[in-house]
C-alpha cells in the first residue's frame, strides 16, 4: 500500500485526523455536489465560504492539519474584511501582530519609511503577520463552529486523490487512504493542491511563466528583541549576509528574517545550523540570544494557467497562479479566488444564473492574477537585477530615494498586496463618472464605520442595494433572488461621502455577495437596477 504519510511537512495542529468514511463502503461511487481537495488556506476559506451559504462540500487532504512552519505570514486587510465575512477574523486579529508602517534601508542608511494604511475609518489593520499554521487552524475553527450550526461541509484526512476523469457532467476521483482506495464523483471539483497541482498535471494543463535565478533562506528565530512591529528591508545591507534582508515580527517572538542568497549556492551547506547563525549573528549581533525556529531556501516562478476554469473542474489559489513571496500575493490573492468564486457556483448550482457566470471567475480572477504577476515581477527585477545596467539603475534610484520624494516610487521592495479591482469585467454595470474613482464597478467596497456599525458588515452574502442619501423602495426578490436594502446617510459621515459620493448629492450602489460593487446611479430606478443585477448573473439581457 501506498505511504499517505506526505513529505511535504510535519504537522503543527491535527485537525481532521483520519476516520473511515461510509463512502468507502458504497457499491458504487458516492455522488457529492461539491469535492474541494487541499486543505490549505484556499481549500479551507473555500469548504467554509460555500459551508455557509448551504451548498453541501466535501475537502479532502492528504495530510490531517496545518504543518509547521510560518510559511506563508502577511495577511492583507482585505483577506480580513473576507475572513471577517466568514466568521474567522476576530482570533486571527488577536493572535496577529497588526502593523501598517515600513522601512526602506540602503546599506546602513534609512531611505523612507511608508504607510500602507494613513486614512481612518477602516475595521482593520494593512496588514497583520500571522504563521500559516495558525490562519489555518482558525478557518477550521471557524468550520466546526459552521458544522455544530449545521452547515453540510465535512473534511477528511489522508485521502490523497490519485486519479481524476472529466464527464460532461461530473468527475470521478480515485482517492487513496490507509485502508485502501476508493472512488467518488462530484458534480464539481475545486482544485486547492498548491503550486505544483497533482490534479493540474491529471488533467495535462499548463502552468506557464517566469523561473527566478535566485535563492532566499528563511529563517525564523525566536528571541525577545526591542524592534518596532514594522517591515524593514534592506537592499544591500551593511551587515553582509545577503544582498538583500527582510525583518517582521511575528506572534510568539517569532521574527521572520529574509536573506537573498543569489543563485548558484550549495543549499545544504546553506541549511547547516552553524551557517544560518553566522548570517543572523551578523545581522543582529553576537550578544543577542535566539533560537532557530524554522528555516528554509526557496526559489520561486511567477506563472499560472491558461485559465481557471475547465468544465467542471476549477482551479484556485497557487494551483492556478503562482508569485514571488515579495509584496505577500501569494494567499491574499488566492483569497480572493474564493471569495469571488463560492457565491457564483452556488447560484449556478441551486438554478438561479447559468453556467457561464462561472466563465467570469475565470475572467476576473485570471485578470487579478496577471495584476499581481506584473507586480510581483517588477518587484524581483527591482531586488535581484541580473546585469550591471540594471543594478547601476537599481543604486541610482536608491541614492535618489533618499532625499528626492518622487524616486521613492520607484523602489519596489515588495509592493504590497492590495485588493483587485474588476476594470472592463463582463459583470460590470453602468458607472456616475462624479461618484470616486476608488468606488467604480468592479472594485472591492471600501468599509466605513456607520451608526450602526462597519458598512462591510452589513452587506451579506447576497447582493445589496446601498442607498445614500436617496430613497428607493425595499426590494423582496429581482430575478428571483433576495435583494436586500440597505439606507444611509452621509449628511453626517465625511468618510461615506468621501469614498461613496463625490461630488454626486446621493447614491444608489448594487454591490454583489463577494462586496465588489456591480453598478452606481446617482438615484434609483427599477429598470437600470434589474437590468444591471442581469448582467451581474450573466442573464441574457436582449
Amino acid at each position: 500500500m501506498t505511504e499517505l504519510v506526505p513529505e511535504r511537512y510535519p504537522l503543527a495542529f491535527q485537525l481532521y485526523p483520519y476516520r473511515r468514511s461510509p463512502d468507502q463502503d458504497a457499491a458504487s461511487p458516492v455522488r457529492h455536489k461539491v469535492i474541494v481537495v487541499g486543505g490549505g488556506p484556499i481549500g479551507l476559506a473555500t469548504a467554509l465560504d460555500l459551508g455557509q451559504q448551504g451548498v453541501p462540500v466535501l475537502l479532502l487532504d492528504d495530510h490531517e492539519g496545518a504543518g509547521l512552519g510560518s510559511r506563508a505570514l502577511c495577511f492583507a486587510k482585505r483577506t480580513l474584511e473576507i475572513c471577517d465575512r466568514l466568521g474567522a477574523a476576530a482570533p486571527m486579529l488577536d493572535k496577529g501582530v497588526r502593523w501598517n508602517l515600513g522601512k526602506v534601508f540602503h546599506d546602513d542608511r534609512l531611505l523612507y519609511e511608508f504607510n500602507l494604511l494613513p486614512e481612518e475609518g477602516h475595521a482593520f489593520p494593512a496588514f497583520i503577520n500571522l504563521q500559516q499554521p495558525w490562519f489555518e487552524k482558525y478557518l477550521f475553527d471557524a468550520i466546526a463552529a459552521a458544522q455544530a450550526k449545521g452547515a453540510p461541509i465535512e473534511i477528511r484526512g489522508r485521502n490523497r486523490v490519485d486519479g481524476l476523469n472529466q464527464a460532461a457532467d461530473h468527475v470521478t476521483l480515485n482517492v487513496a487512504t490507509p485502508d485502501g482506495p476508493y472512488a467518488l464523483e462530484a458534480d464539481w471539483l475545486i482544485a486547492c493542491d498548491g503550486a505544483r497541482s497533482p490534479l493540474r498535471d491529471m488533467l495535462g494543463l499548463d502552468f506557464k511563466g517566469r523561473v527566478f535565478e535566485d535563492n532566499f533562506l528563511i529563517a525564523d528565530v525566536k528571541m525577545k528583541a526591542s524592534f518596532p512591529t514594522e517591515r524593514w528591508f534592506w537592499f544591500e545591507p551593511h551587515f553582509k549576509s545577503g544582498a538583500s534582508a527582510l525583518l517582521h515580527k511575528q506572534p510568539d517572538d517569532i521574527w521572520r528574517i529574509d536573506f537573498q542568497l543569489g543563485w548558484d549556492i550549495d543549499r545544504k551547506k546553506e541549511l547547516l545550523p552553524e551557517n544560518i547563525r553566522a548570517r543572523v549573528d551578523a545581522m543582529l549581533g553576537t550578544d543577542v540570544a535566539y533560537d532557530l525556529d524554522w528555516c528554509s531556501i526557496y526559489t520561486f516562478q511567477c506563472r499560472r494557467m491558461d485559465n481557471f476554469r475547465h468544465g467542471n473542474v476549477l482551479f484556485a489559489g497557487d494551483s492556478a497562479h503562482q508569485v514571488s513571496p515579495f509584496g505577500a500575493r501569494g494567499a491574499n490573492s488566492g483569497i480572493q479566488d474564493v471569495d469571488n468564486l463560492a457565491w457564483k457556483l452556488k447560484l449556478v448550482i441551486e438554478g438561479k444564473a447559468p453556467s457561464r457566470l462561472l466563465d467570469s471567475y475565470d475572467s476576473e480572477r485570471v485578470y487579478g492574477a496577471d495584476e499581481n504577476i506584473l507586480n510581483s515581477t517588477r518587484a524581483t527585477d527591482f531586488i535581484t537585477p541580473k546585469s550591471a545596467v540594471s543594478k547601476l539603475f537599481r543604486n541610482a534610484v536608491l541614492e535618489l530615494a533618499e532625499k528626492v520624494p518622487f524616486a521613492r516610487t520607484i523602489v519596489n521592495s515588495g509592493r504590497l498586496s492590495l485588493p483587485c479591482t474588476y476594470d472592463g469585467s463582463t459583470l460590470n454595470g453602468p458607472d456616475c463618472p462624479t461618484m470616486p474613482r476608488r468606488t467604480r464597478p468592479g472594485s472591492p467596497c471600501p468599509d466605513v464605520a456607520m451608526a450602526d456599525g462597519w458598512l462591510l458588515r452589513q452587506l451579506g452574502n447576497g447582493f445589496t442595494l446601498l442607498t445614500i442619501d436617496t430613497d428607493a423602495p425595499d426590494l423582496s426578490t429581482v430575478h428571483g433572488l433576495p435583494l436586500t436594502r440597505l439606507a444611509t446617510s452621509a449628511k453626517e459621515n465625511h468618510l461615506l461621502r468621501a469614498r461613496y459620493l463625490g461630488e454626486a448629492a446621493s447614491a444608489v450602489y448594487l454591490i454583489r455577495p463577494d462586496q465588489h460593487v456591480a453598478a452606481r446611479w446617482e438615484t434609483y430606478d427599477a429598470k437600470a437596477v434589474a437590468l444591471a443585477l442581469a448582467t451581474a448573473l450573466s442573464l441574457e439581457t436582449a
